[in-house]
């Protein structure tokens, strides 16, 4: 999965990286991937092309969060909303996540990046839930970089689920209600051990949220840029980093 930079991206890159202070990286970024459908257009294709061309825009960025030694990456990759576009283009997507499965899992797998997904994946066509539990299966062990997938996601349905598991342990007299706290709260959540989100960058010029990790977003750092994810490289994601280590981080005190 190395990157192969034209000399000046190669330069600019090398120079952000050396601006960043490596005691103070985030240690879970989340990531709105958006502008691919506008990318395909803006080059007289079709929203389809787009979403093709933006496989090198998550090789990169899964490269530079390993390559920093950030432990935690989220991909926002397919929301439940999603389902709501053409048939056409939810084919399209369909299809490209059982190519970049066949091809990608083996190479992170090599280098030791633990997958796992959010969402429900259950609800995806035959064969893609097979082929997700297959990489998360086969990743489990790793001890590198963890890659969240968030497929077929939504941060509301998350939350409602989490309730309905603990409205269940209270009837079953497992939990009751005063017991219930934050730290108990996030143990019904799709993963009880993922860290909340330090930082959560969006492309393509939107500024919104998008249902994406509500919950881990409580005191996340919110980075937009106008670049269109197809276009994301190496330089981009240092920037927000950097941009990042600008912010000061008080969790509501002074």
């Amino acid at each position: 999965m190395a990157e192969t930079l034209p000399a000046d991206n190669f330069d600019r890159a090398a120079e952000l990286e050396a601006s960043l202070n490596r005691q103070a990286l985030p240690r879970h970024v989340g990531v709105v991937m958006d502008g691919n459908g506008r990318w395909g257009v803006n080059h007289g294709m079709t929203r389809e092309y787009g979403h093709r061309e933006s496989v090198d825009a998550m090789r990169t960025t899964v490269t530079a969060a390993d390559d920093l030694q950030i432990p935690y990456l989220s991909l926002f990759c397919f929301s439940t909303e999603n389902m709501g576009r053409p048939d056409s283009e939810v084919a399209s997507l369909f299809d490209l996540f059982n190519d970049v499965l066949d091809v990608e899992t083996r190479k992170l797998h090599a280098k030791n990046v633990r997958i796992i997904t959010s969402g429900m994946v259950e609800l995806l066509p035959d064969p893609l839930p097979e082929k997700f539990r297959q990489a998360v299966g086969l990743t489990g062990g790793n001890q590198g970089l963890t890659l969240n997938l968030c497929v077929m996601y939504s941060g509301r349905s998350e939350i409602i689920e989490a309730a309905r598991s603990i409205a269940q342990a209270a009837q079953a007299g497992q939990l009751k209600p005063e017991q219930l706290d934050e730290r108990r709260f996030q143990q019904f959540l799709f993963h009880p051990d993922l860290p909340d989100a330090d930082l959560v960058i969006r492309t393509s010029g939107e500024q919104r949220i998008s249902n994406f990790l509500i919950w881990q977003m409580a005191y996340s750092e919110l980075v937009f840029t106008d670049v269109l994810w197809p276009d994301f490289s190496r330089a981009d994601f240092l920037t927000a980093l950097l941009e990042y280590q600008r912010r000061g981080r008080r969790f509501g005190l002074v």
